[in-house]
């Protein structure tokens, strides 16, 4: 589930809790709102959380590289990227 996904649900399950007032025999309306309000919040919150693993579209391997170089007496560390 994505980030929009997420924000669809909570939406949705917001005009049915707050917004909608039939009454209903069998199932509760603003029930199934509130539900889908939770699930959309766990999903965005996960979405949020593995964001960072998540490559993305096209987007290739960016690694850091990091090496001490000793120059005669001087000593500095080079960082560069590295697709």
């Amino acid at each position: 589930m994505g980030i929009g996904t997420s924000i669809v649900l909570i939406a949705v399950g917001a005009v049915l809790d707050f917004a909608v007032t039939v009454q209903t025999n069998g199932f509760n309306i603003h029930t199934i709102g509130l539900i889908l309000m939770i699930v959309g919040a766990i999903g965005l919150v996960l979405s949020l959380i593995f964001w960072s693993s998540w490559g993305g579209f096209g987007g290739g391997s960016y690694r850091r590289q990091r090496r001490v170089v000793h120059d005669g007496p001087d000593t500095y560390v080079d960082e560069r990227g590295k697709y």
